[in-house]
């Protein structure tokens, strides 16, 4: 299924790092620290997929990444300062490389949009160690914004505490949508959340960041004996939360299919208390049809004896006559 991670970190002097061997190691290439008068050379390294730089309009000087760096160090003064800020991205394995590549750009646009900073893109393919589907991007920006004249003004927004966090929260929804877009054009039904587990009201427990020490240690261990388990307390931390998500996950499958099954037999004996209560009208309407045919069966007998005995008192009446004028004929005759 497709996998959410965005995190954001500082590339900074107080920690003892320089931004262009930064942008040296992630764009598989040799850049020269012009500040430290050092050269780091990763032409060697491998799984480097693709590499591309996206600038604010006008600034084309800094689709050169050596003079792009060395700006950025150049720009700063302090011991501590922060030369740049790197965006790491997972790139879902469900799209193939050309729909990671414009949905890495996609993503590097809107951090240049909203900031104006420039925005250096190095996409690396999954370890050959660990899981294959790991496609991940490395954005690496600057922390100053860019325009025809060089670097500007600092992007403060990202630095001060009470608005960094903010916007690295919207930054993270502009990712999750723009991924679940991606998925929806590529016609791939999995679709991601920026949203931890209990913001989302999953029980699912989260597991715990590795590190690099960690990491290696592991993938170590892996390639010694395939298939062992896990060598660090990390590891094994990691293995049981993934064990416990596992069960929780079969039972709300389990949970999910009996509400289906219980949905569908509720839907069933509706429809046929419905049906049943269809039947029931229908036969109540032939009924009354039948009561109303025999209603009228009844009153037309009525009228029919009514006619009968209205005929027959008619006939005695004509009679009872007629033998009157018989007697009134035969006394004036003299019998």
């Amino acid at each position: 299924m497709a996998i959410y991670h965005l995190s954001v970190k500082s590339i900074s002097r107080s920690a003892g790092r320089s931004v262009v061997a930064a942008a040296a190691y992630r764009a598989g290439q040799e850049l020269t620290d012009e500040r430290q008068g050092l050269t780091h050379d990763y032409t060697r390294k491998q799984g480097v997929e693709d590499t591309f730089i996206v600038a604010p309009d006008g600034a084309d000087w800094a689709q050169d990444r050596n003079a792009l760096w060395n700006a950025a160090e150049a720009a700063e003064k302090r011991k501590d300062a922060k030369t740049g800020r790197e965006y790491e991205l997972a790139l879902p394995a469900e799209l193939d490389a050309s729909a990671r590549k414009e949905l890495a750009r996609d993503f590097a646009r809107e951090l240049v949009k909203r900031y104006g900073v420039v925005a250096d893109v190095a996409i690396h393919e999954p370890g050959r160690e660990g899981d294959n589907r790991n496609h991940h991007a490395h954005i690496l920006t600057t922390t100053r914004t860019a325009g025809e004249e060089g670097l500007g003004a600092k992007t403060r927004v990202l630095d001060v505490a009470s608005t960094a966090s903010a916007e690295i929260e919207h930054m993270r929804g502009v990712w999750a949508r723009q991924v679940n877009m991606a998925l929806e054009r590529h016609q791939v039904e999995q679709r991601v959340d920026h949203r931890s587990f209990e913001r989302q009201g999953k029980e699912q427990e989260p597991t715990r960041h590795m590190g690099v020490s960690a990491t290696a240690m592991e993938r170590q261990a892996a390639r010694e004996i395939p298939g062992r388990e896990p060598v660090t307390d990390l590891g094994k931390q990691n293995a049981e939360i993934r064990e416990r998500n596992r069960v929780l996950e079969v039972a709300r499958k389990a949970m999910e299919k009996a509400q289906e099954l219980f949905s569908g037999l509720e839907k069933k004996a509706r429809q046929a208390v419905g049906l049943a209560r269809k039947i029931g009208q229908r036969i109540e309407q032939q009924r009354e049809v039948e009561r109303q045919k025999q209603e009228l069966a009844r009153q037309a007998e009525i009228r029919r004896q009514q006619e009968i005995r209205a005929a027959e008192e008619a006939h005695q009446k004509q009679f009872a006559k007629e033998i009157r004028q018989s007697r009134d004929r035969g006394s004036s005759i003299g019998f």
